[in-house]
Formats: structure tokens, sequence, C-alpha cells
């Protein structure tokens, strides 16, 4: 939702009312929360398997710790981020689609185990830990603006002992093709790509495709997972309510279908999204997934 701050707008994510947060002494609307999951079954039966849990230390903060227990089924994800933004970081913040596209890494580990994954317009980290729980390697990227790089390194280092995957962060800006090629030996074995919450304003839409393109048409053979949240308004000129950015990502997917096709044959198709849900949020019927998969020529 939005509201005016000062001469500034600001915007504040609905799955901040379901998570448990603590204000960060120091940091100005820094808060940590607690984003707790049931394990998929394929995590908590095999013996002597380590369960993650949540406890408060000396100072009543929260830790991750290990804990031997095949009883114990629920597990945490800590992350720091800011309860509010201005629409230029809104990426400081945790979205609904973070945690949807989390979910479809738990329940499909067929796709996401031992592979070499890069998530772009990564936020707070949050759907790159998850898949650090089973990739090989996570390369974790977001432009660099304001503290979200150093941001992201701490959510790595509170969260370190569930991932079992090598991770990276890179900064990877849209505008700035520049920033692939300077991370061409960390991208060279990326073969799965996903992003959760990117599309709100057509010009980033924009580059974001084109930035999908220019990943793409380098080997190896990739597919991409792109998570989002429909969100409506009542426009004068439809009079009615209308999701104008989902639209323009609808019309880009179909710019998308009709390039490169001397070199990529491309397969684009909305992911059913009736797998299970592992984290606590609201799975609205306006999340949408979306596979785009590259087979190069």
């Amino acid at each position: 939702m939005a509201s005016e701050d000062s001469e500034e707008l600001t915007v504040t994510s609905e799955v901040h009312h379901f998570s448990k947060e603590e204000v960060i002494d120091g940091s100005s609307g820094a808060v940590l929360s607690r984003f707790d999951f049931v394990y998929p079954s394929y995590m908590t039966t095999c013996e002597g398997s380590k369960i993650m849990k949540a406890v408060a230390d000396a100072d009543g903060d929260l830790q991750v710790t290990r804990k031997n227990n095949l009883h114990k089924k629920e597990g945490v994800v800590l992350i720091e981020h800011q309860s509010a933004t201005t629409l230029d970081l809104v990426g400081e913040q945790v979205w609904r689609g973070a945690l949807f596209l989390a979910d479809f890494i738990l329940h499909h580990p067929e796709i996401f185990k031992n592979a070499n994954i890069l998530e772009l317009a990564s936020g707070v980290g949050l759907t790159s830990i998850v898949a650090g729980m089973l990739a090989k390697k996570v390369v974790i990227t977001d432009v660099d603006r304001g503290d979200i790089l150093t941001l992201i390194d701490r959510n790595v280092e509170r969260n370190r002992e569930i991932m079992k995957a090598e991770i990276l962060v890179k900064e990877i800006d849209f505008y700035d093709h520049a920033t692939i090629d300077e991370n061409f030996e960390s991208l060279k074995d990326i073969s799965v790509i996903m992003a959760a919450d990117t599309i709100y304003h057509n010009q980033l839409t924009d580059q974001f495709f084109r930035t999908i393109l220019r990943l793409m048409c380098e080997p190896p053979n990739k597919t991409m997972y792109v998570a989002l949240e429909k969100r409506f308004v009542f426009t004068i000129e439809d009079m009615d309510t209308v999701a104008p950015c989902y639209d323009y990502f609808l019309d880009r997917i179909e710019w998308l279908r009709c390039q490169n096709l001397s070199t990529i044959n491309w397969t684009i198709e909305e992911v059913p999204i009736d797998f299970k849900q592992y984290f606590i949020y609201e799975k609205t019927r306006h999340l949408v997934l979306w596979k785009i998969a590259a087979e190069l020529k």
C-alpha cells in the first residue's frame, strides 16, 4: 500500500503483517523479521538431518541456531529489511512474490537442487537464500543503489547455516549491461534464472526484458521463472479496475517470443500455481508465475 510521507510517496509491503519484526537499533526504518516456513518432507526424512529454528540470544535478538530434531519440521529465514521505502528503493522490503517464488523452489527440488542459479533484482535476498538450501551456486544480484548489496550480504550471513550453496553477491543493472560483462566468470555456468516482483514500472519492465534477452543469448541453455503479483487500479479512461503493469508485462512477453528466432527456440508459458504453500503469507489469486526457457540452436 502507499501513503504520503512529507513530499515523497512511500510504500509498505502487505507481507509485513504476517512476519514477526523487531526494530534494529541505530538504523532508521530497518527491522529484522522472522519468516517461518514448513520444511518439505524430502528435507526432514533423512536420518541425521539438521533442522533450523530461531531462538533469542542473551540480548533478546533473534538468531538462527542448529538443532538435531527429526520431529521439528519448521524452519525460519531471518531478514533485515526496511518497513517502508520510497518507490525507487522498494527492493529493500520483502514482497509477496518473493515468498511465492520461495514456495515454488521448495516444491520443485528437481529444478533447483544442485543447480547454478542467478536471481535478478534480488532485493533483500530472501528468495535466493531459500534457493541456497538446494542449489550448488546462487548469484544474488541487484543494482548497487542505497544499502542494498551490503544488506544482502548481512542477510546471507544471518542464514548461512541453512544454505548449502556457494553464494555470490554481485551487481547487475538492467540499464547497464556492462555489469553483466563484468560478472562473466560468475555467470558462465548459470542454467536457472529467477526474479520476483520486478514488474511495477513500464520503463523498468522494458529494461528487465532486454536484460533477460541478453543473458539468454549466452550458453548454456537457461530457464527463467518470474513471479509477480497483478496490481489493480481503477482508471477513468477504462472506467474499470485494471492491472496496467501486468498488461505491459504480457506485451513484453510477446516481444520476447519474437527475438533472435534464428538462434533461440523459446518456450514461454504460465505455470500452474497449485503448488504447496510453505511460508506464511496471503497467497492471493493475483499471484502469477511464468516460465521462460531458451534453447540455443
